[in-house]
């Protein structure tokens, strides 16, 4: 199955629709039980950094994974909708004058020139917080060691030891803090941990919610992690040859700002090359799931020829 093709498209575009109108309620204006009031100001900027943009990759590959087991739809959507918050927060911590100061974002002003430096902070900590109330939410799953385990392994993804840390190599590397030497295995770290680990947590997602055998969970482990790397090296080519109308952001800011990167290390050549294998790899560790990962096949393919 081609990557653009009918079946993978449409079930992309569901699950993007299904998780902006569930963020949509989700983020509403009046407050829930447990909050005394939900500043006007910071609702805005939390709807504007998470809503009306992006593909929804990242819940889309929860709903995937946990279609493999039969998990209730909206269990998935829940654990999605969290993760996506992360995501969100992520971009808008990162676009800030003191990360990467970038000025666009999904072709719109970034959160902090739409509004201004304070609000896009508080807005990135509050979807971050919000993320593991959804998490934490009984609709999410009603097992509480389900739940608990969603958690877990979020806060693992995102925090020191994943996405937050992965940054923080980032910028080291940019040798912000004194010369920094990063070869191969450096720049794997760091994008394994700054970009795949949401991804990778996006798959594992699916095994978690439907309490899957440990080899399923596994294969999913096996299938995110060379997703992940391969969604990066995508980035980093989309960065170098993309075109910053169809991005939706700046290109050629990497290279300008000596950014580690596979491509920077690898080359051209050797980077699409290794693009190509890491399909291969995420397809074969499908291999478990059968015919019934189809899509999922396709969403790694996806991410290899992608142009936005």
């Amino acid at each position: 199955m081609d990557a653009k093709s009918s079946p993978f498209l449409t079930r992309l575009d569901a699950v993007a629709a299904e998780t902006e109108t569930l963020l949509n309620q989700l983020l509403g204006a009046k407050p829930i039980d447990g909050e005394l009031a939900r500043p006007a100001r910071l609702i805005e900027a939390m709807r504007y950094s998470s809503l009306g943009g992006g593909k929804r990759f990242r819940p889309f590959l929860v709903a995937e994974s946990a279609a493999l087991f039969g998990v209730p739809r909206q269990r998935a959507l829940m654990a999605g909708a969290a993760l996506e918050c992360v995501h969100c927060y992520s971009l808008v911590h990162d676009d800030l004058p003191a990360m990467d100061n970038d000025e666009l974002r999904r072709g719109q002003p970034t959160a902090h020139r739409k509004f201004d430096e304070a609000t896009a902070i508080l807005a990135g900590d509050s979807l971050l917080t919000f993320a593991f109330d959804i998490l934490a939410r009984e609709e999410t799953h009603p097992d509480a060691a389900v739940r608990i385990a969603l958690v877990l392994a979020l806060a693992r993804a995102s925090g020191v030891g994943g996405m937050a840390g992965g940054q923080m190599l980032d910028l080291a590397a940019e040798g912000r803090f004194g010369v920094q030497k990063h070869g191969e295995t450096d720049v794997k770290m760091l994008q394994a941990m700054k970009t795949g680990a949401l991804l990778r947590f996006g798959c594992e997602a699916g095994g978690i919610l439907a309490s899957a055998k440990p080899h399923e969970r596994q294969a999913l482990e096996r299938y995110g992690s060379a997703v992940g790397e391969a969604f990066q090296i995508a980035d980093d080519l989309l960065d170098i040859e993309g075109d910053a109308a169809t991005v939706g952001k700046q290109t050629g800011k990497d290279a300008a700002a000596g950014k580690a990167t596979v491509v920077a290390v690898l080359g051209m050549e050797k980077s699409k090359a290794r693009l190509a294998a890491l399909v291969k790899d995420a397809s074969t560790a499908l291999a478990p799931f059968g015919a019934a990962a189809g899509v999922l096949q396709a969403a790694a393919r996806f991410v290899a020829e992608r142009k936005a």
